[in-house]
């Protein structure tokens, strides 16, 4: 059975250029050309596509007036749009990305680097939709987990000892190259946030905080893995480009569990330090971090916690593509990372437990199954 071509809507009110385009484009993907953006709408009422090409300069309704349109209807606004102008500028640009354009394409159009821009958008839709499919899953497990712990309860303490054991276990199983990570992270996580305490560090904030629930909490910063496919989550080396991108996304995918999670549940106090976790314990201090590129203190305080407690581990323990380094080694490079991963205010913290850390470590067969 032959596989269904991607749909692209090539939109620009110059009958050359149109041409021109469904040319280039109609060898790889099914095109449906409009003329305008009110075309372009009409097209959208039988047909759902997979990207828009869009011109910025049309007459009646422009291209920025068009993705304001699509951006403010549900149906659409998921669709990735590239924009399209004859002459580039950096204004411009900006204002089509803050409306929502995922690119930016000049004409005349150049083949290779329009088919390239093409490619790589729709390699991130599909990327999506596989992400979709794998956090239905997760989503119905959710579903039933929460559903069955408060038929037998309203307690608090149930309702977090159930959907901890059976998740954290089902990341553990399904991560077989990082045994024991989640305990370890716990145990890190309550040696910092113990200083913390103890030296007045953040005292306001922390104050707050119930300690139960924020070491619970940590046993989830990596649930949003369970939606990683298998040869990825557990390819034994370096991870290409694309994978590393489809790895990465295990954040999201946590925090929309973590999200589906409270909605069943009046107590979030674990959970919101939960998202908090999953959802920034790989920003970075100066920003150039992930999912969103958070910097500083926009980040939550748990998540630069975590992230100190999450490297540390990553660099001690062995993985099937290097040797674990020793826990002097782990040290220079968070020192090294102090102001540009790490917050220093953390790391000083993490230098007043560093023997903690290491003896944590040095246990790691306790965790280990």
């Amino acid at each position: 059975m032959a596989k269904e071509r991607s749909k692209i809507i090539l939109v620009d009110d110059d009958k050359a250029t149109l041409d021109h385009g469904r040319n280039l484009l109609k060898t790889f993907y099914e095109v449906f050309p409009a003329v305008s953006a009110a075309k372009l709408f009409e097209i959208l009422e039988s047909v759902i596509p997979d990207l828009i090409l869009l011109d910025i300069d049309m007459p009646e309704t422009s291209g920025y007036e068009a993705i304001k349109m699509l951006k403010s209807n549900s149906s659409f606004a998921d669709i990735p749009v590239i924009l399209l102008a004859s002459k580039s500028d950096a204004g411009n640009e900006m204002e089509g990305l803050n409306l929502g354009a995922v690119d930016y394409a000049p004409k005349p159009f150049s083949g290779p680097l329009l088919l390239k821009r093409i490619e790589k958008e729709l390699l991130i839709v599909k990327q999506k939709k596989d992400i979709r499919d794998n956090q239905e899953l997760l989503m119905s497990y959710t579903n039933n987990l929460a559903k069955t712990v408060m038929e037998k309860t309203n307690e608090v303490s149930e309702l977090q000892s159930a959907v901890l054991s059976t998740i954290t276990n089902l990341v553990e199983f399904r991560d077989k190259l990082t045994g024991g990570h989640i305990m370890r992270t716990k145990l890190y996580i309550q040696a910092l946030f113990g200083e913390m305490k103890r030296t007045g560090i953040y005292a306001n904030e922390i104050s707050e905080w119930n300690e139960h629930a924020l070491l619970s909490s940590v046993q989830l910063h990596d649930v949003g893995k369970i939606a990683i496919p298998d040869h990825i989550l557990n390819k034994a080396g370096k991870l290409t480009e694309e994978e590393y991108e489809i790895m990465k996304t295990h954040v999201t995918v946590g925090v929309d569990a973590i999200e589906k999670i409270m909605s069943k549940t009046r107590e979030h106090s674990f959970l919101r330090h939960a998202m908090h976790i999953a959802g920034t314990h790989h920003e970075r201090w100066d920003g150039n971090g992930y999912p969103i590129g958070l910097s500083e203190k926009n980040i939550p305080l748990e998540g630069r916690m975590m992230a100190i407690a999450d490297v540390y581990d990553a660099l001690v323990m062995v993985r099937p593509y290097r040797n674990a380094l020793s826990h002097e080694e782990a040290c220079k490079i968070i020192r090294e990372g102090s102001g540009k991963q790490f917050e220093p205010i953390l790391v000083d913290v993490f230098f007043k437990v560093e023997e903690k850390f290491a003896q944590i470590a040095s246990n790691q067969d306790e965790f280990d199954e």
